[in-house]
């Protein structure tokens, strides 16, 4: 089960092909992060596949940007079908592409809707899913005295402390799971009557 602050995204890159009424229709999916990072895996498929009749696309950010393309079949047969595999599996950071070789028989608009439905399932197969948890990122600044019960209150929370510099105070990276942020950030203010300093620098997502 998934909390809040988790995602599922695809683990890695996957690839399935099939053939349907002589037409090949070969899926991929990535992981992309941004709009950027979609539209050149896109512009990607179709300089490799150009002799391909189709090349139709969508990505699902989890930025909240989506977009799907049917790249001159019929509306709604191609693009939004293969985005509904990924909706319907609340799987977010996620591009996929799938080329159609058309092998000359008309597959319908029904018959459309389940071979790049199909497509983008088998290649999202492929790719495996990954489920990741967002975690804050701060900056942590105390004296010496306090460093270890800091950092033991950090790993209590399931945070992880590095790229620790030992000067004048302690100055070490804390990355804590998103849902313990601000409980880390009240508790180092308690157990160090307000001497720690905690500037937050960003928020990132890794394995759970």
């Amino acid at each position: 089960m998934t909390g809040p602050a988790d995602r599922l995204t695809p683990a890695g890159y996957g690839t399935a092909e099939f053939v349907e009424k002589r037409s090949r229709f070969i899926g991929q999916v990535w992981r992309a992060e941004s709009e950027a990072e979609a539209a050149e895996r896109v512009d990607s498929v179709r300089a490799r596949h150009r002799g391909a009749r189709h090349n139709c696309w969508c990505y699902l950010l989890s930025g909240g940007a989506e977009r799907a393309s049917d790249d001159g079949e019929p509306q709604g047969s191609a693009g939004v079908p293969m985005l509904e595999v990924f909706r319907r599996g609340g799987i977010t950071d996620v591009c996929c592409v799938v080329t159609r070789y058309f092998g000359g028989v008309l597959l319908g608009a029904g018959g459309l809707v389940r071979a790049y439905g199909r497509a983008a399932r088998l290649a999202l197969d492929a790719a495996g899913v990954s489920r990741q948890t967002a975690f804050r990122v701060m900056r942590l600044r105390c004296s010496y005295k306090l460093a270890g019960r800091l950092i033991a209150e950090a790993e209590l929370l399931g945070g992880t402390p590095d790229d620790t510099v030992y000067g004048t105070d302690v100055t070490m990276r804390v990355r804590i799971p998103e849902e313990h942020a601000n409980l880390f950030a009240a508790r180092a203010a308690e157990i160090s009557a307000d001497k720690a300093e905690i500037i937050f620098t960003g928020s990132a997502y890794a394995e759970a």
